[in-house]
């Protein structure tokens, strides 16, 4: 009866044989989904050093031309767009735009055009339809919270802002801080102001789809 009872166990059961590959899955899922993690955290650290170096380089080519410590004039708020596509200030999705500095909270990114998914996997976006840095009126400025934007957890109300392009520096400072619903589209209506707006999802370490947005909101310092 022993010898019986040993000799069918010997055999898998179809449970068995199903939970064993099933382990081999989920290890293999999770490796790949590891490996897909580190590829996307690369990526965006090798293209932040590329184009943070590519854009430094541009800044310094347009020293000689305003001379030391001077910055380009602001862009009017009616300039003209081709005017502000040479300066690489604005073109097509994902395009480098600028640069975004925020010393208080450790915080310094490229800025890209748009907001798609590429874009914001390797830097923040412009949110296009809003103004440029230089002009009057709302500049808006999107990133994910678990990657450029999880600094601004930390940011706090007269925090110093610092936007730079090839077309000029732009200094605002922090007005409010608040967290709105999804649907509240309003923070990012024009403004007869120059005033700059911050989005990324709430709360910071929320497991999932984020359900609200974090809004930072700040003005333009006087020159």
């Amino acid at each position: 009866m022993k010898f019986r009872n040993k000799w069918r166990m010997s055999f898998p059961t179809p449970t068995n044989t199903f939970l064993r590959w099933s382990r081999h899955l989920f290890f293999i899922i999770g490796i790949l989904a590891l490996g897909y993690v580190g590829f996307v955290l690369v990526d965006a650290k090798l293209y932040q050093a590329y184009q943070t170096w590519r854009f430094q380089q541009d800044l310094d080519g347009l020293k000689p031309s305003v001379g030391s410590g001077d910055l380009l004039p602001p862009v009017p708020a009616e300039a003209d767009r081709a005017k502000v596509e040479s300066l690489g200030m604005a073109g097509r999705e994902g395009s480098p735009l600028g640069r975004i500095e925020i010393g208080a909270i450790g915080l310094e990114v490229m800025i890209l055009e748009g907001t798609d998914e590429e874009t914001l996997r390797r830097a923040v976006g412009h949110i296009s339809g809003t103004s440029l840095p230089g002009q009057a009126g709302n500049v808006a400025i999107a990133g994910h919270r678990d990657t450029f934007f999880r600094p601004l957890r930390n940011i706090r109300k007269d925090d110093e802002i610092t936007l730079t392009t090839l077309n000029g520096s732009y200094r605002y400072r922090v007005d409010s801080i608040r967290v709105v619903e999804p649907e509240d589209i309003e923070v990012l209506d024009d403004s007869d102001d120059a005033v700059l707006t911050l989005v990324t999802c709430y709360p910071f370490y929320f497991v999932g789809s984020a359900p609200q947005r974090f809004i930072v909101r700040a003005h333009r310092s006087p020159a």
